[in-house]
């Protein structure tokens, strides 16, 4: 039987009575509008101002909104606009209490509290829509039954950056999904989070100047539809002047329209610095949510992967469809560029997250979500669709080697001891070949492929790795590290205190420890020596240059005061780098000068300088991998130069130049190519032999002169990962195609 409303207030009055409470003016209020609602045949509703309510008023609440599921109430809305009294356990228990007629919750205050959220995130709620602009969630894990919900609304959470593994799983009805001015960055692990909504179609980490809320913007998808496609993408800029136009004006970041208009804003001063852009975020501890009142910055978090190390590389087939490339050619035309003032008109974005900053983020959303419409208060068109395809196929990796579906590492194990079975068998006298068409490294790059594609979520695992003294246990502050040539679970760091320490990253035990022989310095260069596993060469910012053998060298600290395995060579002022040739038998230094020196490491002696073959200092020098007597020397005067020692190095073999200082330059495993990383992530691909330019990542910069960048080569030279030190991100890339396989966050935990 249906109870009316007018039976639910005195209801309400008893209950307030039972628990010694005056009945709450706000919800009598809420009651007599519902009963209005009726008698006017309006769907009748009812709103609870959670903000008006206190903790004594909990019980006869909670009483009431036990029988509306049995009224001929509707729906209840829940609001919160100011600070709330109300506990946020009571909260959420009224909530829970209104179960399948609870229509929206808009909770714009944080007062209701960290548990709160938790709760909530792991409870779920009976909701349709759901606004918590903002809130203080930073990795978002919304995990519980959100069953009915259509609508999420997390505009303005400023602490949000990234999505725990099984967010939005019980959300199988979520159609709209607006995320403006949150941290949210990596295009990646978001794809992974939001695939998991099978209904979403509108979705927005900007917003149009002109749309408070989801779906196309009724500005730009006013008069007659065009098939112009271009990207909607906010501008970086280094200025910080703010305009009278809240915004960013977007345009074709791939036409010259698009520059000219780019001009224009500068010179008007319109572009803002965009007010996320380099923050990161706060994870001193494992939380889900974050209510400290200021945003923090970290500094470098230096992360290297130990990838497998296929020896001996071999070129694979990556070289991208010649279809793609007619398509993208066609797809530029003059024809297809807009008119300045149209690009102008067509869309002014407003609250944009860091990822809107992604280049081709558009185009990576459309071509990731296949069942979206609507993306930033944008309609998606078919031929939105078709370019946005072109571009992914372009500019992005879906697996490794081009795999177009996911694998199981299992079945690519059992195939791969199948094909060895059938070879042993069909030809037990030879050597098992590879299949046509398979390069030898087939099933090793298939385990990649398959270890990449089984999670978009990296695994991070922070190193806990503490001496012991006479003093108890003492803490390393890591300068420098260097992985172990042949024993992956190896490597050996360098302090910022002069202490050189060998771990198994593994294990997490100090293997061999060397401290610092007194005076304050930094180990600033590490090299192993690759026919003689055990040793290795450290130099310090102070000059000092020693050969460890690791295996004289005391694996505690309370032991390690003596000298013994080691050997000294003559110093080298203002040290950055050290490295061996790959007979073992040299070494080279380099560091804040113009001159780099050479070693013999047989005889302990110096001998040559090399000097003034810089205009400024010189980083990093490299030897080749192969061949002894080739090294390379990379300076912040823009120059990459290669020397050959065979010719007594008074001219480079040749010089390459970047546009901004080289922070470092390395050789491919099989030496074919060298890896330049300059300033602010221009980073490049030379052929070794001459120079040339073979490939630049267009890694986008961020302006910051400081930017500093280094980038690897890892799985033989199939892939590089580059990382810089005012990005939280390091990023991996095809050394064939250039395309941009993931983004990895580096989150501290």
């Amino acid at each position: 039987m249906t109870v009316d409303i007018q039976t639910l207030e005195e209801r309400y009055a008893d209950s307030c009575r039972k628990h010694g409470a005056t009945p709450n003016t706000e919800i009598l209020s809420a009651l007599f509008k519902a009963k209005v609602k009726r008698n006017n045949h309006e769907p009748c509703s009812m709103v609870i101002f959670l903000d008006r309510v206190k903790d004594i008023d909990f019980h006869p609440l909670l009483d009431l909104l036990m029988e509306i599921d049995v009224s001929e109430i509707e729906a209840v809305d829940i609001w919160n606009k100011s600070s709330c009294m109300l506990n946020g356990e009571y909260a959420l228990s009224l909530m829970h209490a209104i179960n399948q007629k609870l229509r929206m919750v808009d909770l714009q205050d944080f007062s209701l509290g960290k548990d709160f959220l938790r709760d909530l995130s792991q409870r779920g709620l009976t909701c349709q829509a759901l606004n918590l602009r903002p809130s203080h969630f930073r990795k978002l894990n919304l995990i519980g039954k959100f069953m009915q919900i259509h609508t999420l609304n997390l505009d303005f959470s400023t602490s949000l950056t990234s999505f725990r593994e099984d967010c939005f799983t019980c959300m199988p009805n979520l159609r709209c999904l607006s995320m403006c001015a949150t941290r949210v960055s990596n295009l990646w692990t978001t794809i992974a989070a939001l695939s998991k909504l099978p209904s979403l179609v509108e979705l927005r980490f900007q917003n149009c100047l002109c749309c408070n809320d989801t779906g196309p913007c009724p500005v730009s998808s006013a008069g007659k539809a065009n098939d112009i496609t271009y990207s909607v993408q906010p501008q970086k800029s280094s200025l910080i002047e703010a305009s009278s136009l809240d915004g960013w004006i977007l345009g074709n970041q791939n036409s010259s329209a698009h520059e000219a208009f780019r001009e224009l804003l500068l010179r008007n001063n319109i572009i803002m610095n965009p007010e996320f852009q380099n923050t990161t975020e706060d994870s001193s501890d494992d939380s889900e949510v974050d209510f400290s009142t200021h945003q923090q910055e970290f500094g470098l978090v230096e992360l290297l992967s130990n990838a497998v190390d296929l020896q001996s590389e071999v070129p694979f087939h990556a070289s991208w469809n010649q279809s793609e490339e007619v398509f993208l050619k066609d797809a530029f035309t003059p024809q297809s560029i807009p008119p300045l003032q149209d690009i102008m008109l067509k869309y002014v974005s407003h609250h944009p997250s860091p990822i809107c900053f992604e280049k081709h983020y558009r185009e990576y959303m459309i071509a990731s979500l296949p069942h979206l419409n609507v993306l930033d208060n944008l309609l998606i068109k078919e031929t939105d669709r078709d370019f946005a395809s072109a571009i992914f196929a372009q500019y992005f990796e879906y697996l490794p080697y081009r795999r177009n579906r996911k694998e199981n590492i299992v079945d690519i194990l059992q195939m791969r001891e199948i094909k060895a079975i059938h070879n042993h068998i069909k030809t037990p006298k030879k050597k098992p070949s590879c299949s046509p068409g398979r390069s030898q490294y087939f099933y090793s790059r298939s385990l990649g492929a398959a270890k990449v594609g089984s999670s978009p979520w990296p695994l991070l695992h922070p190193l806990s790795i503490l001496g012991n003294d006479s003093g108890g246990e003492r803490s390393f502050r890591p300068r420098q590290l260097e992985y172990h040539p042949s024993n992956s679970s190896l490597m050996v760091f360098g302090t910022l205190d002069g202490d050189v320490v060998v771990v198994n990253h593994e294990s997490e035990k100090i293997v061999s420890y060397i401290p610092s022989p007194g005076a304050t310095n930094s180990v600033l260069g590490l090299c192993w020596l690759k026919k003689y596993p055990s040793k290795l060469i450290a130099g310090s910012d102070n000059g000092s240059l020693k050969l460890y053998d690791i295996q004289h060298m005391p694996s505690t600290v309370a032991d390690a005061y003596y000298s013994a395995g080691s050997a000294t060579f003559d110093e080298f002022d203002q040290l950055t780098s050290v490295h061996v040739n790959s007979t073992d038998e040299l070494f080279l230094a380099s560091g804040y000068s113009k001159n780099i020196a050479l070693y013999d490491i047989n005889s302990g002696r110096r001998l040559q300088i090399f000097t003034d073959i810089h205009q400024e200092h010189i980083n990093v020098v490299k030897f080749a991998n192969h061949s002894p007597s080739l090294f390379v020397t990379s300076s912040f005067d823009q120059d990459v130069k290669m020397w050959d020692l065979r010719q007594k190095p008074m001219q480079p073999c040749y010089t390459a130049s970047s546009s901004r200082g080289n922070v470092m330059a390395c050789f491919s495993p099989d030496d074919h190519y060298l890896l330049v990383s300059a300033v602010d992530n221009e980073v490049k691909q030379l052929l070794a032999v001459d120079g040339r330019l073979h490939l630049n990542f267009e890694i986008a910069s961020t302006g910051s002169s400081q930017n500093y960048t280094r980038s690897y080569y890892m799985n033989g030279r199939d892939y590089i990962i580059s990382g810089s030190c005012d990005e939280q991100v390091v990023r991996i890339c095809c050394t064939q195609t250039g395309r941009r396989l993931r983004d990895v966050s580096l989150e501290m935990v």
